[in-house]
């Protein structure tokens, strides 16, 4: 089947919102329209620091406000994806496929786990065992411990089979944005990175990683 890899590159979080809203209507009116292919895409980018919330989420796993968010040069959006809140910055695989989940056979659950299952595959490239953890979605490393940490965040949204949002693939992030929230509600939780875990001081090439995600994700559909 036809996949086709798009890089956004660095993307403000607001346009990259707005870009997938017009993708994602175009795609539903297409669908409705039933006389048109409709093209399979997985965008990937960056984005500036930004947190975002999803629309069941709770304000209070926010620990910063306004001010402070403005002095590490963060900003905030409540948005209508699943899942709680979370942090994007730079450093970071944003993930936003935009799927005809019906053409593929897959329903919104077992594309989440197709998508879990892709870094999951990624991360052995790096002799890193990530596992899933039950009613937490997502991928982690030591899922069953006390030392649990999550490397991949997971909140999608979906209707008439076509989605948008998507994942975050932490690979160079730099953590210290993850202390002003509670990454995805979780109190008892850590996050990690896939530098942080190989121990490095240098950083990843993050091109030549989505690259390989995406193959990963193309194999697995």
């Amino acid at each position: 089947m036809q996949l086709n890899f798009v890089d956004w590159g660095l993307k403000a979080y607001d346009e990259a919102l707005r870009e997938q809203e017009e993708i994602f209507n175009q795609k539903v009116n297409q669908k409705l329209l039933a006389n048109e292919i409709i093209s399979q895409d997985f965008i990937v980018c960056q984005h500036p620091h930004v947190y975002t919330l999803g629309k069941h989420g709770k304000a209070t796993n926010l620990l910063a406000n306004e001010q402070f968010l403005k002095q590490i040069g963060a900003s905030f959006h409540h948005i209508n994806r699943g899942g709680d809140i979370t942090y994007h910055g730079p450093g970071q695989i944003v993930g936003y496929p935009s799927l005809d989940l019906d053409k593929l056979g897959l329903t919104l659950r077992t594309y989440i786990e197709t998508v879990e299952e892709s870094v999951i595959q990624l991360m052995k490239d790096y002799s890193i065992n990530c596992e899933r953890l039950k009613g937490a979605t997502g991928v982690w490393i030591d899922a069953h411990t006390t030392k649990a940490r999550k490397i991949c965040a997971i909140g999608v949204k979906a209707s008439r089979g076509i989605t948008m949002h998507g994942f975050a693939l932490n690979i160079n992030t730099d953590l210290q944005y993850f202390n002003y929230i509670n990454p995805c509600g979780f109190i008892d939780k850590g996050v990690t990175s896939l530098k942080k875990e190989l121990g490095l001081q240098e950083e990843l090439n993050i091109l030549e990683i989505e690259k390989k995600l995406y193959q990963h994700f193309l194999n697995l559909i």
